[in-house]
C-alpha cells in the first residue's frame, strides 16, 4: 500500500468528534498513552496498521516487533507515510513523527531497533487501527 497524501484537514471540534478521547489526545495534542495498555501489543496477524485519524497505511505487520517498551514498535514505516520533526520537550532531543496525510502525532523513532534498519518506531496504539489481510 502506498501513502495517500490527499491531505485531511478538520477543525479541532471535528477531530474531537471523530476520534475517541485517547486517540484525540494523542493524535491532535501529542499526548502519550500508558505503556502496555494497547491491545495492539498482542496483535500478530498479517495485515496493515493504518492511521486512526485518516486511514492512511503506515506500517506492514512484518515490520512489527516486541521492543519490550510497552508500545507497538516497528522497524520500518511504509514509504512517505510520515513527516518528522525534532522534539525538544525532554533534555535529550527526539525525532517525532506525524502522519503525512492528517498530521496526527504517532510517536518517536529511535536508533535502537533490530536489523535490518536499526530503527524503532515507537507508536501509540490508540493512533493506529489494524487491518487484517
Amino acid at each position: 500500500m502506498a501513502a495517500d497524501h490527499g491531505k485531511v484537514e478538520k477543525s479541532d471540534a471535528q477531530w474531537r468528534e471523530s476520534l475517541g478521547y485517547a486517540a484525540y489526545r494523542v493524535l491532535r495534542h501529542e499526548d502519550t498513552e500508558r505503556p502496555f495498555s494497547s491491545p495492539l501489543n498482542h496483535e500478530h496477524r498479517p495485515g496493515t496498521y493504518v492511521c486512526a485519524g485518516c486511514g492512511q497505511a503506515l506500517f506492514r505487520s512484518d515490520a512489527k516487533f516486541d521492543a519490550g517498551c510497552g508500545w507497538p514498535s516497528f522497524t520500518a514505516a511504509l514509504p512517505d507515510a510520515f513527516e518528522t520533526q525534532v522534539d525538544h520537550r525532554l533534555p535529550t532531543p527526539r525525532i517525532e513523527y506525524h502522519c503525512a496525510r492528517c498530521g496526527g502525532h504517532h510517536g518517536h523513532v529511535f536508533e535502537d531497533g533490530p536489523a535490518p534498519t536499526g530503527l524503532r518506531y515507537c507508536n501509540n496504539g490508540v493512533a493506529l487501527v489494524f487491518v487484517p489481510g
